[in-house]
């Protein structure tokens, strides 16, 4: 295998047997800037050192049998990797129906090899956002975080209805996305319905679409949810508030995968995946005769129950780092949270469970973007009374006017004022980061000014620390 000495640029690996035209496409995009590699047909099938992820395209040649394999890799990972065919004849309308993202000629020039280039470009950073979009296990390193994503593994390549259960806000629509994620629907759509935030009279045209002018305001036909999700997963959040009328119509179309639009008297056949999910008790609700046992039983062939965060306290921390990855990666600033802050947001007892520590992490990046954030940076309705007790007998380090040490009376030969107050204020600066701990957001508070003032002043009189 060569290797030019591009180490930082993306990686293209070239599979020929045609040592002149693997030099030839080699040279070209060396000029580009890519780091190229060659490989044989052989080591590429037996994957013995490669890992085909890393590379930003592969250019092959038209051999059958590398052609068969990257299919079965294109099935096996549920991906395309970026593969471009090197063939005397890339108009041939056979390229289409091959594993390849693009077909290029054997001698190409600069312009045609870049447009290739910028398709594959387009190619990955669509499987990109795919893949961080869906296939990401829950956060957490709690025993029933790891049990969840066991279960979504066991039941994703079924067809088996999926009945979630847990507090509102502990990510039950995220439980419900991954399950489609890992699932051979994955391409199809994933459409959810809040069955409670709908008025119970538009329900029945929301899941199963309406006829033109079947009730007054129909002035055009519409699609469903059942309609659109056809293929995919439709995912019916809070089912328990759903009324007992629709209750019948939906166990209908679980029983029967058939449906009618409001307005018409035609069947439709329906082939869609349905996890619900709720907050509520069901079984009391049957007890009651609010929910149907009949629908209960079909829609509970999986159940999984999310514990409520204050119930897997060990979570916290990575959720907030996974929070705040979330907010770097959409480009929303960031924060960052010391260990005695994590360990505080632990105790608390989450009554919105994820929901609310999302909500909380935006607002402390707003508030102190690009800051470190310490117990005393949090509100106060997240800290125990012994942490408040020991904050308020912190607090006091300077009082709030500290009188600066001046000389009693003015040296007979005088003073150079500015350098005598410039030494008080390093004296000072120094003092507040030593007592904590370097954090300039903390030791800008004790010295009553903005922490941009801090880091201005830090640096001019160049205090490193």
């Amino acid at each position: 295998m060569t290797d030019t000495q591009h180490p930082h640029q993306e990686r293209v690996l070239i599979i020929d047997s045609d040592p002149d035209r693997s030099r030839h496409f080699q040279t070209l995009l060396d000029f580009l800037g890519y780091r190229c590699e060659a490989s044989d047909a052989g080591q590429v099938q037996r994957q013995d050192t490669l890992d085909l992820d890393a590379y930003a395209a592969i250019f092959v040649d038209n051999d059958e049998a590398l052609r068969h394999h990257f299919l079965e890799l294109n099935q096996k990972q549920k991906c395309q990797y970026p593969l471009v065919v090197m063939t005397d004849d890339p108009g041939n309308g056979e390229v289409a129906h091959l594993p390849y993202i693009s077909a290029i000629g054997n001698h190409p020039d600069y312009r045609s090899l870049n447009r290739v280039l910028e398709k594959l470009r387009h190619h990955n950073r669509r499987e990109r956002r795919r893949s961080n979009r869906e296939i990401q296990n829950l956060i957490g390193c709690s025993p029933a975080i790891a049990e969840i994503n066991r279960m979504i593994e066991q039941v994703a390549n079924t067809s088996a209805s999926v009945l979630i259960m847990g507090e509102s806000g502990t990510g039950k629509e995220v439980i419900a996305r991954n399950i489609h994620a890992h699932s051979d629907r994955r391409d199809k759509p994933f459409v959810p319905i809040n069955c409670g935030a709908i008025p119970s009279e538009l329900l029945e045209s929301e899941l199963f679409g309406h006829e033109k002018g079947a009730f007054t305001g129909a002035i055009s036909a519409r699609k469903g949810r059942f309609e659109l999700a056809d293929g995919g997963v439709i995912f019916l959040d809070e089912i328990g508030d759903m009324p007992l009328n629709m209750q019948v119509k939906l166990l209908r179309v679980l029983q029967e995968r058939t449906y009618e639009k409001v307005g018409s008297n035609h069947s439709n056949k329906t082939d869609v995946r349905v996890i619900a999910a709720t907050h509520r008790p069901l079984e009391d609700m049957i007890a009651k005769g609010s929910f149907r046992e009949d629908l209960y039983y079909r829609l509970n062939v999986f159940p999984i129950e999310v514990p409520p965060l204050r119930e897997r306290r060990e979570d916290v921390p990575p959720l907030i780092d996974e929070l705040i990855a979330r907010i770097e990666r959409e480009k929303r600033g960031t924060v960052r949270l010391t260990a005695r802050a994590k360990q505080m947001l632990a105790q608390y007892d989450w009554p919105g469970n994820v929901r609310e520590l999302a909500n909380l992490i935006e607002r402390l990046a707003i508030l102190h973007p690009h800051d470190v954030v310490d117990v005393r940076d949090l509100p106060a309705r997240y800290l125990s009374e012994e942490a408040c007790q020991r904050l308020k007998e912190e607090t006091e380090v300077l009082p709030a006017e500290t009188p600066v040490a001046a000389p009693h009376s003015l040296p007979g030969g005088g003073l150079d004022l500015k350098q005598y107050l410039a030494d008080i204020e390093v004296a000072m600066i120094e003092q507040a980061l030593d007592e904590t701990g370097n954090v300039v957001a903390r030791a800008a508070n004790l010295l009553g000014m903005r922490r941009t003032t801090l880091v201005e002043k830090m640096r001019k009189y160049a205090i490193e620390r």
